[in-house]
Order: C-alpha cells, then structure tokens, then sequence
C-alpha cells in the first residue's frame, strides 16, 4: 500500500497544477538588511522595495532574485538571493534566501557559497564580471572582474551569478537609469531572406571594424610601453584588428555566414540552449581575439561587452568555426550570450577589445587600452512578446536545460528495459551475462550517477511524507526531471519485476557496490557471507530504518536530513567524497566492506530499498521460470543466489530479488540446470536397462 500511495502521489504530481514562489514582505525582507538601514516603500509587484538610510532617505533598493531571475540550479529550483545595491548601482549585500543545491545543501554546506557572495560587496553592475579566475597574467588591470567560484560547485555559483546580474540589471534599468525594460527580443524562427556575405555587409549586418598598426601605436604613445611593439613601427598601415562582427542568432543570417556544417552544429547548439544569443567574431588582423591562455568554453579574456552602459555575459560557445564563401578569413570564434540575462539583440551593443603590451622580459609590465565596436542588427529579424506574457516556469527551465541528458536518458532507460524484458534470455547466456551487465552498470554510475545526478533517495520518499503531512506542494519534485524520470522507470519496474529493476540496474551507488565486490574477486580477497539464519534478520535492519526515518518526518521534521545520512549516496555519487571526513569514512566503509561482503548496504542497511520492496508488492507475475524440481531435489540456484532470495523450497522471493538474472541464466542452459541435465540423460539410461 505504501508503493501505490507513492505511484499515485506522484501521478497527481504529473498532472496537478504547478505551485508558484511568492515574493517576500516587508517584515520577511527586513530580516536580512542590516542597521541602520531599513525596507521602505515597494516599488514593483515582484519584489524590488525602497532602501532608506538612518534618516529616512532613498539609498538604494532590495530585491529578491528569483522573481525577475528564475533560472534554474544545478537541483532544477531556482537560487534566491537578497540583493542590496546603493542609487550608483553598487552592491552592497548579497545573501542567500533559499537554495537548494545539493553541493551546498548537504555536501560542501553552505560556508563556501555565502563566501562566494561576499565578494560583490563594492562591485558595480557596470563592472563586467566573469567566475573564474584570470590566464596568465592578463588580468591585472583587465576590465574583467574575476569571481573566485566554489571548486566541485561550479555550475552552481555560475547559475547564482546569472541569477544575480539579470536580476540587478532589470532592477538598475527601470529604477536608476531611466530605460524601460522592454520585452524580450529573440530571433523569429519563421523569418527568411535569401542573403549572402555580399548582402550582410551591405545592409549593415555584418559590421567591420578596423584599427591600423599606427592607430594602436598612437594609443601608447607617452606610456612606458610606447614601443614595446616593433610589428606595429615596421608596419604603420598594417591590419592591427580587423574586426567583423556578425549576430548569428536568425537563422537566414547565420546561413550567410557560416558553412553547412557550421550552421548546423549551430542549430542542435541552440537546441539545448535557446536562450542563448550567438555573436560570430572573425578578427583578419594581429590581435586574435584572445591570448594564448584563453581556455575554450570560458569568459573570452580580451573580450567584453555593454549594452545601455551595463555589461553584456559573453562566452565561449566552443564551437568549431568554418566559413561561408566569400567571408574574410582569419580568426573566427562563436561568443554566447543569454538573453534572460538582460541582452536585446534588437539593440545596438558596444564590443570592447583589449589591445595588450608588454615591456620588460622577467615579469613584464602589462599596459592596455580598450579598442570599442558598435554593431546593432535590423529589428525586422526579431520577434519581441507580448509584454504581459508571463516567463517560462522554473520547471519548463529545467526541462529545456537538461534537454540532451534527458533525450540519452530516455534512449538508455528504453534500451535497458528491452535488454531485461524481450531480451532478457539472451542477455542471460553464459559469457553475455556479466560483460553486458557490467557495462550498463557503468554507464549507470557514470552517466546516471556522477554526470545526471540521477541517484534516487530516501530523502524524495521522506520529502513526499513531509509535504503530504503538511499539506504542502508536491511540485519540488518537477524541479529535478532527470531523477523523476529514474523514478518513473522504477515505479514502472515495480510491476514489472518487483523491486530489481532499480536495485539491480539503475542505482549508482549499488553498481559502485558490485563493482567493489568484482575488484575482491580479482584481489583474491576471502569473501564473507552470514548463514541463512542471519541473513534473514539483518534484511529486517533496512525495514527499521525506513520506519525510524518517517518517525522522523513525524517527530523531529528539521532532522531528516541529518537521519538521511545513512545513506552514503550523497557523499559517494553526488559530490564525489568531495564531504568532511566522517561522510568519505561512512562510505568507504560500505566501498571497502563490500570487498569482502556481496553488496552488504543494498541488502541489509538500504532504506531506499526498502521502499523499493513494498513497492515490488505491485508485482503482477512471477516472471522467473520455476521447475517442479527448483528446491527439491535441486538447490543450484539457491546456492548460486548471492542475493539470498531464493528459498529452500525453490520460490522466489521478489522483495529480495536484485534481477541479476544469474538464476535465469542456470535454468536456461542445458549444461547448467540440473533437471535439464537428468533430463538429457535419462533416455541412455534406459535402453542400458533393457538390455541389462
């Protein structure tokens, strides 16, 4: 009963409407502003409010993030920041509201993040700022400011910061500089024109920009590094930068740029990402558009830009670049930018380059100046929406961010219910069975687990406990649509097979388990199993902790993730024994126990699987073959069983059962199944007797 209230919880949870963030009031959002300051008047619906000084006058303004800002973490919900900046658009706090990031929830806490945050106090939104830190020596002095991020939370902090920015430029725009926030423009799909590079440059929409050897060294003139740059002096009206820039995001204009193959590489590009706004770059002069450290997929470290005097996030789209025919050659890259971060293509935008020299070889000085580029493309290229349409919900976010890993997923999920359903006997001859099994348990650690982050947990069963005893939202779920749909092949499994599928396939942490017990083996390490009398009361110990967690959620709701932890599969799967050494000797433990011990956690200690038992109670058929000889005189599968969930008797017992088909591979082969094998034999017998 406990399985089909959790499939009908979570079939209500497919089908029943979203719940939707509130802003925080007056009262919730003073509790972060610190004195002498405080709240004043609000000034939008979605949570930007006054900032008034000591004595009552306007200093700035606050605001949560998440309002303006819903883009979804690395756990699918969004990262709520409070933001406090003064009237120049300076921050003056960042702090956390609520996150939910598994980094930081339960992994590397919180410390690391809040530190994360404290580095934008005294920053202004005007400064371009990347995460990351600078190459070489090019950022001393650069226009770049270098966040240092959260080593193993990197995409976490990336996601706040993007948060932060388009939330703060929104805010900046429409209360302190005066321009309207308008909607959203991006690239009309349904727009077509039949252009080449002739046509482009023609219109204006591929722009050139060019700046002479002369023009650079007139730019030092005076400094110490005046001439530091002989190339230039042999060569005054030779190409420094030759700069074309071209907005690749409508798709007639990319076609009149790029190259077949480019264009697309570029589409399945904006597939996964289509938010984000390509800019082609094509430089025919010395400068290269980047230094030689620039690591790809990254901020470009020579490279910024603006638009209505505010940063602009640009990055590597790592994509290989070739070329349309007729466009100038030289080095050509494609930047990205993300339109839910404040960028209008339909605009114009300034690019700046930093023109670098050196004096001195032992730790040379590095002097700069910022060579600018105005481009703009047509607005006739763009849709712009309605203004009252309202954003895409965090869980649409969420699932077009992780398009591509729910698209192999899903492809994954489908092969293995086939390689364990209408291929199940073939998958489980002899010399099929273990190589095949060991590869899909690889790419269910890899891919699944420390890639998706699809590890299933006890903490989701608990959480659908809390929020049905607190009558609370069953939405959070949606937030993470890689898991859900592990689940979803699970709970499909439990009628099925029982609870085997999951346990046996699809837990990252229980393919870590059998891969330690086959590095035993290897070792020659003695291997440890209870009798039958122990075996049967320590399968009870997972039962006891799943009844003591939902005590838990009962009694004492603000320890269930503290209880949770006798689950190591947050340490081991979801931040990599990147934890506190206590976590990283909990789990090695079971990693290094499991040498000795056949998968001892899934069996006995796993209150996740647990769950998965009463969940295999849905079972409508007893799916392994069983002869009248299975248990009596035959014991062979019993024996070989390494799960124990074969009875003396013969029967199976499903609530045990791992599906590891090793006892469908015996009663399949001939030379394995002993009544098969008397089988065979029984017809020489017989003439031997006759003729006795």
């Amino acid at each position: 009963m406990a399985a089909l209230r959790l499939l009908l919880a979570l079939l209500a949870l497919l089908l029943g409407p979203m719940a939707r963030a509130e802003v925080l009031d007056r009262e919730a959002l003073s509790t972060f502003v610190r004195p002498p300051m405080s709240v004043g008047e609000p000034v939008s619906d979605r949570g930007v409010w006054e900032l008034l000084n000591s004595g009552g006058a306007l200093a700035g303004y606050v605001f949560e993030t998440e309002p303006m800002a819903p883009i979804p973490g690395f756990s699918g919900a969004p990262i709520d920041l409070f933001v406090a900046i003064d009237l120049d658009g300076r921050f003056i706090d960042v702090r956390i509201i609520s996150q939910n990031e598994p980094i930081f929830v339960s992994g590397l806490g919180e410390a690391p993040f809040r530190a994360f945050l404290e580095q934008y106090r005294g920053l202004s939104i005007s400064q371009p700022m990347v995460v990351g830190t600078p190459y070489g020596d090019a950022g001393g002095g650069s226009a770049l400011i270098y966040l240092d991020g959260v080593t193993k939370a990197t995409a976490s902090v990336r996601i706040a910061h993007e948060s932060l920015l388009a939330a703060t430029r929104e805010v900046v725009r429409e209360k302190m500089e005066g321009v309207a926030s308008a909607p959203p423009a991006a690239p009309d799909p349904a727009h077509e024109e039949d252009l080449t590079w002739a046509d482009l440059v023609r219109q204006g929409i591929a722009t050139r920009h060019l700046v002479t050897n002369a023009e650079i060294d007139a730019a030092f003139v005076g400094t110490t590094w005046a001439h530091d740059d002989p190339e230039a002096q042999a060569d005054p009206s030779g190409a420094y930068l030759d700069l074309w820039i071209v907005d690749l995001g409508p798709p007639s204009i990319a076609r009149a740029a790029l190259s077949p193959e480019t264009v697309e590489r570029l589409a399945r590009f904006l597939e996964i990402t289509p938010s984000a706004e390509p800019i082609l770059l094509i430089d025919a002069g010395r400068h290269g558009l980047v230094s030689e450290d620039f690591v790809r997929n990254t901020a470009p470290d020579l490279l910024t830009a603006t638009q209505d005097g505010l940063p602009v996030a640009l990055r590597d789209a790592d994509l290989t670049v070739g070329l349309a025919e007729g466009v100038p050659q030289g080095t050509a890259m494609i930047l990205r930018t993300d339109r839910r971060l404040g960028f209008d293509p339909s605009r114009p935008w300034t690019l700046e380059v930093e023109a670098l020299r050196e004096h001195g070889s032992f730790q040379p000085e590095i002097g700069r100046t910022t060579l600018t580029a105005g481009h703009s493309t047509p607005e006739r290229f763009f849709l712009r929406e309605d203004a009252t349409a309202q954003p895409a919900s965090p869980v649409v976010e969420a699932l077009r961010s992780r398009a591509t890993d729910l698209a192999i997923l899903g492809g994954l999920l489908i092969a293995l219910l086939i390689l364990v359903g209408p291929l199940m006997h073939r998958v489980a001859r002899r010399g099929w069975l273990t190589p095949v099994r060991l590869t899909v348990l690889a790419v269910v650690l890899g891919f699944v687990g420390w890639w998706g982050q699809g590890q299933l947990s006890i903490v989701t069963v608990l959480g659908l406990v809390q929020a049905g005893t607190e009558g609370r939202s069953l939405a959070f779920l949606l937030y993470d649509p890689f898991s859900l749909m592990v689940w979803g092949v699970a709970i499909l499994g439990f009628v099925l097979w029982g609870r085997g599928l999951f346990c046996g396939w699809l837990c990252p942490f229980g393919a870590l388990q059998e891969f330690a017990h086959h590095a035993g083996r290897l070792l020659r390490l003695p291997q440890w199993e209870p009798n039958a009398a122990w075996d049967r009361r320590l399968k009870w110990v997972k039962y006891l902790l799943l009844a003591g967690l939902v005590a838990t959620v009962l009694i004492a709701p603000r320890e269930v993730e503290t209880a949770a932890e006798v689950e190591p599969f947050k340490t081991a799967i979801t931040v990599l024994f990147v934890r506190d050494w206590f976590y990283v000797v909990y789990a090695g433990f079971w990693l290094v126990l499991g040498l000795f011990l056949f998968k001892g956690f899934c069996r006995y200690v796993c209150p996740l699987g647990a769950v998965m038992a009463l969940g295999g109670l849905l079972r409508g058929r007893d799916w392994i073959e069983r002869r009248a000889e299975c248990g009596s005189p035959c014991h062979l599968c019993k024996v070989r069983c390494r799960y124990g969930a074969i009875k003396a008797s013969g029967r199976i017992d499903y609530s045990e059962c791992f599906q590891c088909l090793d006892c469908v591979q015996i009663i399949d082969d001939a030379k394995q199944c002993v009544p098969r094998i008397l089988a065979a034999r029984a017809p020489i017998r017989a003439p031997r007797k006759e003729a006795a």
